[in-house]
């Protein structure tokens, strides 16, 4: 089922691009080219017809994301943890005097001046 809603969103996604390019904009866009349909059905029943299939494509895009989502394939092995709360118990199980490592973002120690300047004889 997820592979046919992904089918269906592609193919709508191509209708409505072209259908947008097929709508007569400032510049003239691609409209132009296709003046014997407005000689068919008449110029405002063509942007009308080019409006309603714009809303509609893009409707139908949007709905059909939001139903995808319930049809996303899940691996049924981890449950209903995700990945990294299932790494993270496996960090803390395995040995719990084990110190995770810093990678540089530990404080250095104190140290006092005296330590870190030497003063010079003169």
């Amino acid at each position: 089922m997820y592979v046919f809603i992904s089918i269906l969103i592609l193919i709508a996604s191509l209708l409505l691009i072209l259908i947008v390019l097929i709508q007569n904009s400032k510049g003239g866009g691609l409209a132009s080219g296709f003046s014997s349909s407005n000689q068919i059905m008449g110029v405002r029943k063509t942007t009308d017809f080019l409006e309603k299939a714009t809303w509609t494509l893009a409707g139908t895009v949007v709905v059909l994301s939001i139903v995808i989502t319930a049809f996303i394939p899940r691996s049924g092995h981890q449950g209903t943890q995700s990945e990294i709360k299932q790494q993270v118990n496996d960090a803390v199980s395995i040995d719990p005097n084990t110190i995770a490592p810093d990678f540089g973002t530990a404080q250095q120690p104190a140290t006092t001046p005296d330590e870190t300047e030497e003063t010079p004889a003169n």
